[in-house]
């Protein structure tokens, strides 16, 4: 397992003596990221490995450059509620959505690597129902990728998943949700979504907000009704 200096590290207090990006890992509190330079793709993938499934971190790592964030329970909170979300517009719409959650995207050609706060297959659900696993070679990228910005920023990740081919990203930034869509190479900010006929960029910053004052399952149920009376019209 690769070591490095705590010198190299930034965002957090570390012990004195080299560590590993794993002790890093577990020194990192909450809220926190730290930036780590010249890390090779071969660490890139070892510490992948041996993470292995189901860690808290989100990893990214941009030709040499890791970042390591920790989510904080704020930031989980809203990225839970928004798979909720999905699963109402899935309910309301009549689409079959597939959520693949935190999924690590890389790219050894290009030297890149993220990982979305939550991801959902829309217009291409069919082609992943039944996967336990995605291989990007293979499969197609994902419809909506979503992004939490609340102890750090997003935006170097969009010229990646532009790379990747993902139509549509969500990022949530407080106190508003935006809509990005991919045109050609970058990403353009659009009031509706594509993946979701109907929703909009000012509905998304609605049901966010409104989750700090009422009750996630009272939130949903206004959502509900509202899609059922755009239906309607």
């Amino acid at each position: 397992m690769s070591s490095y200096a705590a010198s190299s590290l930034q965002g957090a207090t570390m012990p004195t003596q080299a560590v590993t990006y794993v002790d890093a890992i577990r020194h990192l509190p909450a809220g926190s990221t730290l930036i780590i330079p010249d890390v090779s793709w071969a660490e890139y993938e070892q510490l992948l490995a041996d993470l292995g499934d189901g860690y808290a971190v989100r990893l990214t790592y941009d030709q040499g450059r890791l970042e390591i964030m920790s989510p904080s329970s704020r930031h989980g909170r809203y990225t839970a509620f928004v798979s909720r979300v999905a699963d109402v517009l899935a309910s309301e719409l009549k689409m079959n959505v597939e959520s693949f959650g935190s999924t690590t995207f890389k790219e050894p050609a290009l030297k890149q690597g993220a990982e979305p706060d939550t991801c959902f297959y829309v217009q291409h659900a069919a082609q992943v129902v039944g996967k336990m696993d995605l291989d990007l070679a293979v499969d197609p990228p994902p419809d909506v990728v979503v992004e939490i910005d609340v102890s750090h920023s997003s935006k170097r990740k969009l010229a990646f998943y532009a790379k990747l081919g993902v139509p549509e990203v969500w990022r949530f930034k407080e106190p508003r949700a935006s809509i990005y869509q991919l045109t050609r190479t970058e990403y353009t900010e659009a009031s509706t979504s594509l993946a979701f006929p109907g929703l909009t960029a000012d509905m998304l910053t609605a049901v966010l907000l409104q989750i700090r004052t009422d009750s996630a399952q009272a939130v949903l149920e206004v959502f509900r009704e509202s899609l059922r009376k755009l239906r309607k019209t």
